[in-house]
């Protein structure tokens, strides 16, 4: 059997501001911060807002994600599971998440 590998993540005094604002600038990225706002999800049950979106793009959303420090993609079993770094964001940034994630989206 293969093991899914370990992914590198930034430690939390490496994350930067412009990279978490770059990569919550994407709809399809913040979608997937919502989602894990509720907890952990495997990275197969993680839709961004078009679940027929290629499996390419879909992990270079997560990729963007992670690097910027704001997601965890760690093996789970033969998957990965996505977890939000909410501790290290508040740390870093406090209040950042909140203040993204309450404030109203104008319709597309």
């Amino acid at each position: 059997m293969v093991a899914v590998p370990e992914l590198a993540h930034p430690a939390r005094d490496e994350i930067q501001l412009s990279s978490v604002l770059f990569a919550l600038s994407d709809p399809d990225r913040r979608e997937v911060v919502r989602q894990l706002l509720d907890g952990p999800l495997d990275a197969a049950n993680c839709f961004a807002s078009d679940p027929s979106m290629p499996k390419s793009t879909k992990s270079h959303l997560m990729k963007v994600l992670r690097e910027a420090g704001i997601i965890r993609n760690e093996p789970h079993g033969r998957n990965r599971r996505l977890t939000l770094r909410r501790a290290d964001l508040d740390s870093r940034f406090p209040g950042l998440i909140d203040a993204i994630f309450t404030a109203h989206e104008p319709p597309d």
